[in-house]
């Protein structure tokens, strides 16, 4: 039926005066300061029927057609201000819009013709800081509103003026798309026809002030890639996934009793196509080859440095600005994913830093997001970092509280993440953290403990452990804050691990030091099995310890360059057998000279020499026996797995210990850590017999001199040091042995 059948369409030669705008209103519409466009724009009914009313800044002309079949209904008439078209209909039925702009047609529908799209339900819990799906609620969502495919955009903004969501579909046009405030949850919303996934956009905002912000999302699923800041639509279509048996084991992979040995990659320069110039892996080619590698060296976990979508690459990531969505720098949401998968499907845990610490002030992000410290405090004595010059989240805040929980379930929840490990947790659990005196702000009790800090993270802990069973949240805590591991319930923070930087310290601050002067400094080796077990550690060699003019893990070592291989190869097989769970960083297993750099892929070159590629070898079999071996991983976090047979020979500067599993099957561990040979070195061991040597730092096959004790030595019915037995062992310079009873399964 074409259009000609129809009734000629109502037009006005004379305009109606009846639609016109109060003064106020149309200059609140053409400047974007009006707070409820819905009140005067789409379709309404007054005492004479229908009529429709739309702002269009720059069309020439507006019409309205039949949904059904896009005939015409009506020419809508330039009212009292440019862009303002208005007319009564003869009817209320569902319309689109056909606008002629100066460059061609647009046929759409009205987005003010949609009504209220947010439930009662998720306004209450949005309000209550207490939504826990805040990806699929607030942010740019693709759904079917009334058989119209569209985005549904909702965003927080309780003290903004006006809101409106912009992109290319309205030239960035803050009056054409503005948005409907929802009482009391402060959040905008509105329905836009017609887009779908791959649009940027942002929200302009009208501050308190009257100033003009434009912000990405903070609740955006997807970004363009930087330097570019705009958030993106993204699909939502879920996941396919294929790791249901990975997700139905994981819990016991994370049991204090099971060996987790962790390689933390910075996934911009783990590798790069073509050399440190050439361009970013993406997921799904650290799928195809971190995973195989990672695999190969026997860890069970990859850690990945930040990878939510942070403005600055040289942050590293832990600036990040977008709390749920994965950078664009390697793929989109469904390649990050597709990566986490094949990594369960190849029985790799997945552990991801996460940042609640602090964010950055980049104007495009959260700082005054609304015009006003609505993500953080807003004095800078509780508000500001000084050391990392970023903005502080207010978790007392509850809509920031639920902002950050429903972040951190998103990555265990929608993306199948394993564990967090939590960055900077020490910043935020004290109030004077990096704070001169007379610079900070004292708890309502007058203490230094950030009260609301300490409620968000136990109550972080508390609701993963109920709504994702099997994951793990790990705190990097620099300070002693005693119970960080102990559940909420004894009045502990609710961790399940805590990395050990106490360790870390000590134990590099001895194998820096000549060995001439390590006699003097023994009970920096010795002292951290002090409190080995007062938490459940993570022993960790991490990014930090690599840059910053600090250099790389093997030019610590002291010595010429037999020397410092000999050291590292020590050092390392002293942390794989020393209680607690094992983190390394990468380029550190196979000895990069170089400090890391962010911007340069790692120096796989140097494989080819045959002392790197032995402290790769070296720390590949150092993986398979802690996993092999029950005495090396099963008493981690409990005193019965630990004892010293020589802890005080600081003359030699010899450490011998014992590991014992759960069962009481005993691993000798000794340490040689000078570049004198010690022969005859007699240890107590719990039984006689002979005992095998299970690893030997010094074998040629890791670049040593080969000297040991001919794998298997037979311990005499000797008492000694405790022990009802005793062995005479060769001790090879800067070494480590592994030694258990022969036949031990």
């Amino acid at each position: 039926m074409n259009e000609a059948m129809h009734t000629r369409p109502t037009s006005s030669l004379t305009v109606d005066r009846t639609l016109w705008l109060t003064e106020d209103d149309a200059n609140a519409l053409v400047q974007g300061t009006h707070r409820d466009p819905f009140s005067l724009l789409g379709l309404h009914t007054d005492d004479k029927g229908p009529f429709l009313r739309v702002f269009m800044p720059g069309a020439v002309g507006v019409d309205v057609l039949d949904r059904d079949d896009d005939t015409l209904r009506s020419c809508l008439t330039n009212m009292q201000l440019p862009g303002l078209f208005a007319a009564r209909l003869s009817h209320s039925a569902p319309y689109r819009l056909r606008i002629r702009w100066p460059q061609g047609e647009q046929i759409t529908e009205d987005p003010y013709s949609f009504g209220l799209l947010l439930g009662e339900m998720d306004l209450y819990l949005l309000g209550e800081g207490n939504h826990r799906n805040l990806g699929h609620c607030l942010g740019a969502q693709p759904m079917t509103v009334e058989g119209v495919q569209g985005v549904r955009f909702a965003v927080w903004a309780p003290n903004a003026r006006r809101v409106s969501v912009v992109g290319n579909f309205n030239s960035w046009d803050g009056r054409r798309h503005v948005m409907r405030l929802r009482h009391p949850a402060g959040v905008w919303e509105l329905f836009v026809p017609r887009l779908g996934p791959g649009e940027s956009y942002k929200y302009e905002i009208l501050e308190p002030q009257g100033t003009l912000g434009l912000r990405a999302d903070p609740v955006a699923l997807a970004t363009e890639a930087p330097p570019r800041t705009a958030s993106v639509v993204t699909d939502t279509t879920p996941f396919v996934w294929h790791d249901d048996e990975w997700l139905a084991r994981r819990g016991k992979a994370h049991t204090a009793s099971r060996p987790i040995s962790i390689y933390e990659v910075h996934a911009a320069s783990w590798r790069k196509h073509g050399g440190d110039n050439g361009e970013l892996y993406s997921w799904r080619d650290m799928a195809t080859h971190l995973i195989p590698y990672v695999l190969d060296m026997g860890f069970t976990h990859v850690e990945l440095l930040p990878i939510m979508e942070h403005p600055f690459g040289g942050s590293w990531g832990y600036q990040p600005l977008s709390q749920f969505a994965p950078s664009a720098r390697f793929g989109t949401p469904a390649d990050f994913a597709y990566f986490v998968d094949e990594c369960h499907r190849a029985g790799l845990g997945v552990i991801l830093d996460w940042v609640p610490a602090h964010f950055p002030t980049d104007p495009h992000g959260l700082a005054r997001f609304d015009g006003t410290a609505l993500y953080e405090y807003e004095h800078p004595f509780e508000g500001f970092h000084q050391d990392w010059n970023t903005y502080i989240y207010n978790l007392g805040r509850r809509e920031v509280h639920g902002f950050m929980l429903a972040s951190a379930l998103h990555w265990l929840k929608h993306f199948h993440i394993d564990a967090l490990r939590v960055d900077a947790v020490a910043s935020m659990l004290y109030r004077n953290y990096s704070r001169k005196e007379g610079e900070w702000i004292p708890n309502r009790h007058g203490g230094q403990e950030n009260l609301e800090t300490i409620d968000f993270l136990r109550h972080l802990n508390e609701v993963i452990a109920e709504e994702v069973p099997g994951t793990v949240v790990i705190a990097e805590e620099s300070t002693a804050w005693p119970g960080v591991t102990q559940p909420t319930e004894k009045g502990g923070l609710g961790f399940a691990y805590k990395w050990n930087m106490g360790w870390m310290h000590d134990t590099l601050e001895y194998i820096s030091k000549d060995p001439v002067y390590r006699a003097y400094s023994h009970h920096e080796m010795t002292f951290p099995m002090v409190y080995a077990f007062s938490e459940h550690y993570v022993l960790p060699i991490s990014h930090d310890e690599v840059v910053h003019g600090k250099g790389s893990l093997i030019g610590k070592m002291p010595g010429d360059e037999w020397q410092q291989f000999a050291n590292l190869r020590a050092y390392l097989s002293i942390m794989w057998s020393q209680p607690g769970k094992k983190l390394l960083f990468m380029g550190c297993e196979f000895g990069q000279w170089r400090e890391w750099n962010h911007d340069r892929e790692l120096d796989w070159s140097l494989l080819a020499e045959p002392r790197h590629a032995g402290i790769q070898r070296l720390l590949g079999d150092l993986n398979r026996c802690y996993k092999e071996l029950p005495a090396l991983h099963e008493c981690d976090s409990e005193p019965q797995g630990f004892t010293w047979v020589v802890g005080n020979d600081d003359t030699n500067s010899v450490f011998a210990w014992l590991r014992l599993s759960a069962s009481g099957e005993p691993l000798l561990v000794v340490a040689n850590m000078t570049p004198i040979p010690r022969h005859g070195y007699r240890l107590g061991v719990p039984l006689a017999g002979d005992w095998e040597e299970r690893l030997n730092s010094d074998a040629e096959c890791y670049g040593g001199s080969n000297m040991g004790n001919l794998g298997r030595i037979t311990a005499k019915d000797a008492p000694l040091h405790g022990q009802s037995a005793s062995l005479e062992l060769t001790l090879p310079p800067l070494a480590v042995l592994l030694l258990r009873p022969a036949g031990a399964l």
